[in-house]
């Protein structure tokens, strides 16, 4: 097997690369602005490394002729740039359509609103905010383009804290240390996923021939507090510090409850995709 991650230097890409040289594929990953820090496990070639501006008509062509991948991965995240979340997305599943690529997209509960709080994998999208606009084009896109391709979308990602853990780890350190302006909201709810269960389930994507829609997203609905406080709790912080607030108090844009059913999606995943209060539980 021989796959290409694409936003191989982020928090997601990181894990996959190094579960898919774990495997012993041969594991190419790229990177906009400096290689990542994965590197094969013992015993095994660690990835390849390329550079990729999404934004760079082209420039995804140049890389996949080089690498030759039967699969790739796009986990990578540009935000609410549309020219990288939006348009480069629409590059790759061009690009992996004409050389004949497996493709698995990563995508987010950001594209929907949360009018309706519970949503599967027929659900359409219903963006308000730049960045689910921008997600929500990129799916769009992906299906038209390459018919094939696996469209994941998930939720918060968690991992095991420290200086290697998510920005939602990161952000309640810097709360909980009194280093960060800013509050954790009640009524803003996710269904947090980790961060090993997303990388494995995107692997056994990759590696089948399912296309459409997939929800990878955790089996518990959070708020961000609720998660803050767990988080607080596994890593020995201080869980009263974190300073709490309401989204709806604010004049923040984007969805307040958006939670992801992935039943469908486990029907046909071997990974078994936990709950926060599962893997965040202090032992």
């Amino acid at each position: 097997m021989k796959i290409l991650i694409i936003g191989g230097s982020g928090f997601l890409g990181t894990e996959l690369v190094r579960r898919a040289t774990a495997a012993g594929w041969e594991t190419a990953a790229t990177y906009c602005s400096r290689p990542g820090s994965a590197t094969g496990a013992a015993g095994t070639v660690g990835a390849s490394w390329h550079r990729l501006d999404l934004r760079s008509p082209g420039h995804i062509d140049e890389v996949l002729a080089a690498v030759a991948p039967s699969a790739v991965i796009n986990a990578t995240s540009g935000g609410s740039d549309w020219v990288v979340t939006a348009d480069g997305s629409i590059r790759v599943a061009m690009a992996a359509a004409r050389r004949g690529c497996r493709l698995v997209h990563v995508s987010s509960d950001a594209v929907f609103s949360g009018s309706r709080i519970h949503y599967d994998e027929t659900c359409l999208p219903d963006p308000v905010t730049p960045y689910g606009a921008a997600k929500a084009s990129a799916e769009t896109a992906v299906r038209l383009l390459a018919p094939s391709a696996a469209v994941a979308r998930t939720s918060l990602i968690i991992g095991h804290g420290g200086s290697d853990g998510s920005v939602h780890e990161r952000l309640v350190h810097a709360l909980a240390a009194g280093t960060h302006d800013g509050v954790l909201f009640t009524d803003d709810v996710r269904c947090p996923v980790h961060v090993e269960d997303l990388a494995s389930a995107l692997l056994e994507l990759a590696v089948s021939d399912r296309a459409g829609m997939f929800h990878l997203a955790g089996a518990d609905a959070l708020s961000r507090h609720e998660l803050g406080v767990l988080i607080a709790r596994r890593d020995g912080l201080d869980a009263g510090r974190l300073p709490v607030g309401r989204r709806s108090d604010t004049l923040m844009p984007g969805a307040l409850d958006v939670r992801l059913d992935s039943s469908a999606t486990q029907e046909h995943v071997r990974t078994r995709l936990r709950g926060a209060g599962e893997f965040l539980r202090v032992q």
